[in-house]
């Protein structure tokens, strides 16, 4: 991981700028390329896969639950301008995630990119925050499965589940908790901890079964959008971007519009999945740009499509109450076609479950990465024995996970979700641009295109959405990171094995496992990765 040498304190040189230096040594460029020529990964990926990956990844809860939220409370009808302000903010991002992705084609996602390009420190706060992305983000989804499943159960069977165990016990609204009259979400917690009980058995994820899954979650939308359709009504869309009567910045009107585009980007957030399979992609320098593309451009316009048929056939002041969390059960109740809510809920909850799923998987992967890299504690490396799974991390996660999504409501889970996805974007357009500087003739397979001001536009994107985000949300990150940089001087940079490599000296071989075997080899003071394959 480092030259052997970079960590040693120099002659005459202070305590204090050696401390320094060692929070911003970067991971070397020879250990990654080896770790990415040692994998045994196949080139098998199409343009095809990647775009399927992508579309998987992308549409959940942001579509099927946050589109009512975010047209109730931030920006009526024009909801669907956020989705496109958001998209191309996802865009850019997914473009820097391309690039980085071909240039550092490891597993390990903004963390690796992070430390490869700004240091250990920074890495520490990217990997933190992707924590808690996958955390909160799982949740948040979980909170939308409660809704569809209560409404399910009403629409096929007459059965209304008791309500106070179907809500969280908390509301929030205009940066104030309140208490409701709900005990806890029970269908929330239970289907994470059964996803959790089952990723700790293992379970071996195919692009049949996603594609599968793909195809169902695509079939509810055109169902929807055209099954409806022809009960718009155009007075619903007037006005199209409601007036801010109340003064605060964020609850409609052209500041809603924008708050609406930081929730609703928890929409997009997924497509960094295509970046991830840059090594299994068969022609990354045209696919990946191409799957990126097409993934978030079809994503886009069926957002937008869904948000504007969806608030024309209801008032965007109906999306009220609990049901603003099953919006799809709002608008298709207004038709009086009780089958189509019933297929349309059925297909939700499966591919709410799908989202749920890759969620819970990836939360282990990013303990792992910082757990090679001696940022966490070793229990974060160590597996079951016959499953051969991260029990210990995924249970913890998941029951953390379960916990929140029992107890906290889906727009502020998904506004802390949006928020921190946002600020890791930010540090991967860093990370374009660092390495433009750093490495100019390196080769690189893919190149966002117009030197570097998309990256520069991407970054300054990234920060203005976060820059009109609630301050709460902007709090509650800061606050998380704060409590990570503690642990991080508490623990990590202490065990750092790029800045402590003789605490691992006596270590010849060393295995842990994430989406692939990673073996950990220390050979001259230098910790060098390689991979083979597993069974996840």
């Amino acid at each position: 991981m480092g030259d052997g040498t970079r960590h040693l304190r120099r002659d005459g040189e202070s305590a204090l700028i050696w401390h320094l230096r060692c929070l911003t040594n970067t991971r070397t460029f020879a250990s990654l390329d080896h770790e990415s020529e040692t994998s045994q990964m196949k080139r098998a990926l199409t343009v095809k896969d990647l775009t399927s990956m992508g579309v998987g990844a992308i549409i959940g809860t942001g579509i099927f639950v946050l589109t009512g939220v975010v047209a109730h409370e931030k920006a009526g009808a024009a909801v669907a301008l956020s989705f496109v302000i958001a998209a191309i903010v996802a865009g850019l991002a997914a473009l820097s995630y391309a690039e980085m992705a071909c240039l550092v084609p490891i597993a390990g996602s903004a963390y690796t990119y992070t430390y490869a390009t700004c240091g250990e420190l920074m890495a520490w706060i990217i990997g933190w925050d992707l924590i808690l992305e996958y955390l909160v983000g799982a949740a948040t989804v979980s909170v939308g499965f409660s809704h569809y499943l209560a409404a399910f159960f009403d629409d096929a069977f007459g059965w209304r589940p008791e309500p106070r165990l179907m809500n969280a016990p908390f509301a929030y609204k205009h940066d104030a908790f309140s208490l409701t009259d709900s005990w806890f979400s029970l269908p929330s917690f239970i289907i994470v901890i059964l996803l959790t009980i089952l990723l700790c058995r293992g379970v071996k994820s195919s692009a049949r079964v996603n594609n599968v899954l793909v195809v169902i979650k695509l079939i509810v939308i055109l169902l929807f959008i055209f099954g409806t359709c022809k009960w718009v009504n155009p007075d619903n869309f007037k006005p199209f971007v409601p007036p801010n009567t109340s003064g605060k910045f964020g609850e409609f009107g052209g500041s809603g519009v924008l708050r609406g585009a930081t929730v609703v980007f928890f929409a997009f957030i997924g497509f960094d999945a295509i970046s991830t399979a840059a090594q299994e992609a068969r022609n990354p320098q045209r696919d990946l740009p191409i799957g990126i593309g097409l993934s978030l451009v079809s994503c886009t316009v069926l957002y937008i499509a869904t948000s504007i048929t969806m608030l024309g056939v209801v008032n965007y002041k109906d999306i009220a109450g609990p049901n603003k969390g099953a919006p799809f059960k709002v608008a298709i109740d207004v038709t009086g076609m009780k089958w189509l809510a019933i297929v349309c809920e059925i297909g939700i909850l499966a591919g709410l479950i799908s989202v749920m799923l890759v969620l819970l998987i990836g939360q282990p992967r990013i303990f792992f990465s910082m757990a090679v890299d001696g940022l966490f504690p070793q229990i974060a490396s160590r597996l079951h024995p016959k499953y051969k799974t991260p029990v210990y991390t995924t249970a913890i996660a998941g029951t953390i996970c379960a916990a929140a999504g029992g107890m906290f409501p889906v727009d502020l889970l998904a506004d802390l979700t949006s928020v921190g996805t946002l600020f890791a974007f930010f540090l991967v357009h860093c990370s374009v641009l660092i390495l433009r500087w750093k490495e100019p003739d390196r080769p690189r397979k893919f190149k966002v295109p117009f030197g570097p001001v998309l990256p520069i536009l991407g970054a300054l994107c990234c920060v203005g959405l976060i820059a009109v985000d609630s301050v709460s949300a902007i709090i509650r990150l800061i606050v998380w990171l704060a409590i990570g940089l503690v642990f991080y001087f508490a623990y990590g940079y202490r065990y750092s094995r790029l800045n402590n490599p003789e605490k691992y000296a006596h270590e010849h071989h060393m295995e842990v496992v994430g989406e692939h075997n990673h073996h950990l080899e220390i050979k001259g003071g230098e910790a060098v990765h390689s991979t083979s394959d597993v069974k996840v």
